[in-house]
């Protein structure tokens, strides 16, 4: 071998050594693949959804994720709220997140309306200008900030805003009439109105699709015992006042409040009682026709799971059985986060995709988990 051919074969090793050839990229590329492969498949081992559906992962490595809504472009927009981001996913393919906001104060609430993308922020609400939604402008300043953070946003069918602040304590009386409570703005952030009041935390605002209600998730109260209080969805009124501090449930007293037990004859009991601490989170109406039509007007609502409960409880997704308006009874549709005490994921949030499959958020997990109705 020449000198010269001698120089060439150690150059082509060295490539090949380092990897410019492109054949250990790729390699590395496929090893990483094959790794994401198996711990989505070790992820969903222990779910389980009704005869006839399928649950997959369609994404993750997603820490902190939590909202959910579908845009008006037809893609999947996800809140990451420990990272300050809202990001774009495309329903039709596996592919990488887009960043679209960034530099948000633990973002949750998220809503189109009028080609605005819409940001519950913990002390604000700001509004992006689509399509590019890059430039973003402040509605809804100066909310409360401390204690239970997430500002859950939803537009009426009235075409208002409705932000949901949820209390800054278990268990007290509240100096910002702003707090546990449902509000109501214009578009533009004008004419706040406190819509109902006594809502501890209400991390779940949803339009029923027929009656044009915002139903409320309700996370009560602490420090009562594994089965007391009762989580709540309720139907919000103008006016309303749905117990929080003074009473819980069907006007029950707290303890702390005895003597404002009068307090309770007028309050509103819930439309539907939820076991205590399952920490009720997102939720959404079935409207689309993927699903079989029993499904048809039903809610969903994610269950985050309890946190001081004796017997862990929740950490699954539940159909709630709606009829004339009115929710009758719920039933568990995806379970298996929790298994033998060993919690495996928190969902936070449903929502309806494009093609009428059912997304579902796992904040703990990172994941993003797709249930579809193969029959």
């Amino acid at each position: 071998m020449n000198e010269q051919a001698r120089l060439n074969e150690q150059a082509r090793l060295r490539t090949h050594a380092s990897g410019r050839d492109g054949r250990l990229p790729r390699l590395a590329v496929l090893l990483g693949v094959l790794a994401v492969a198996a711990w989505s498949y070790r992820a969903l081992q222990t779910l389980s959804v009704p005869g006839g559906f399928e649950i997959s992962v369609f994404a993750d490595r997603l820490a902190g994720v939590r909202t959910l809504r579908t845009g008006p472009d037809g893609m999947l927009y996800a809140v990451l709220s420990q990272q300050g981001r809202v990001v774009r996913l495309d329903p039709s393919e596996r592919g990488e997140p887009v960043d679209v906001a960034r530099g948000l104060s633990r973002p949750y609430g998220l809503a189109f309306h009028d080609g605005w993308m819409y940001v519950g922020e913990t002390h604000q609400v700001v509004r992006f200008r689509g399509p590019s939604y890059e430039r973003g402008e402040v509605v809804v300043p100066r909310l409360p900030t401390g204690g239970h953070w997430t500002r859950e946003i939803v537009f009426g069918q009235d075409g208002m805003l409705y932000v949901s602040v949820g209390s800054s304590c278990n268990i007290c009386e509240e100096d910002d009439p702003r707090r546990a409570a449902v509000v109501r703005y214009r578009p533009d952030g004008s004419d706040e109105t406190i819509v109902a009041e006594g809502l501890r935390n209400s991390a779940g605002l949803a339009v029923h699709p027929e009656t044009g209600a915002i139903w409320a998730s309700q996370n009560e109260r602490d420090m009562l015992g594994d089965d007391l209080p009762p989580e709540e969805i309720n139907i919000l009124s103008d006016g309303d006042h749905f117990g929080w501090p003074y009473c819980y449930g069907g006007r029950v007293p707290n303890p702390e409040y005895r003597d404002r037990a009068n307090a309770c004859r007028t309050t509103v009991p819930p439309a539907l009682e939820i076991q205590a601490h399952s920490a009720p989170l997102g939720m959404v109406f079935y409207t689309a026709d993927q699903f079989p039509e029993e499904y048809r007007g039903d809610l969903f609502v994610a269950l985050h799971g309890s946190w001081n409960r004796s017997e862990r409880t929740g950490y699954k997704l539940v159909r709630v059985r709606v009829e004339g308006g009115r929710p009758l009874s719920y039933e568990d549709f995806a379970a298996g986060w929790l298994t033998a005490g060993r919690v495996s994921g928190r969902p936070v949030y449903p929502e309806v995709g494009p093609d009428g499959s059912l997304f579902l958020s796992d904040d703990d997990g990172g994941r993003i988990y797709r249930i579809r109705f193969r029959g």
